[in-house]
């Protein structure tokens, strides 16, 4: 499957589905980042349920900014508009495939039920 590129307009409408959305957010420069863009084109052929996306961080400043990017390649993954994994810098390929294994088993109901709670009561869902 292919990478899409994301924007601040196409940012919101990405996050909406139900197959979890892991998006990388990079810039040209960034060393790390042209390392990772193998391993992440790789496991985006081999999980067809799960779509890939990219944010360039130098073209998309304000949506960068908006998700707290502070350093770069950070990895974000969404499933039904919440965010289950945050992390900066790269994984390897077994990481990525680890972590996109738990992203896909989580349970959304449950952290729906827990998002639900903690608006309630001020308690911090569990994610992956």
């Amino acid at each position: 499957m292919s990478t899409i590129d994301l924007n601040k307009d196409s940012f919101q409408e990405a996050i909406q589905g139900d197959k979890p959305l892991i998006v990388d957010f990079w810039a040209p420069w960034c060393g790390p980042c042209r390392n990772f863009a193998p391993v992440f084109d790789a496991a985006s052929n081999e999980h067809e349920d799960v779509i890939f996306a990219k944010v360039n961080t130098e073209e998309e400043q304000e949506l960068a900014t908006g998700m707290g990017i502070r350093s770069i390649p950070t990895l974000m993954v969404f499933r039904e508009r919440v965010l289950l994994f945050s992390q900066a810098g790269a994984l390897s390929a077994g990481q990525l495939n680890e972590l996109l294994e738990q992203v896909k088993q989580v349970d959304m109901e449950q952290v729906h039920a827990e998002i639900a709670a903690q608006n309630e009561g001020g308690q911090t869902p569990s994610g992956v």
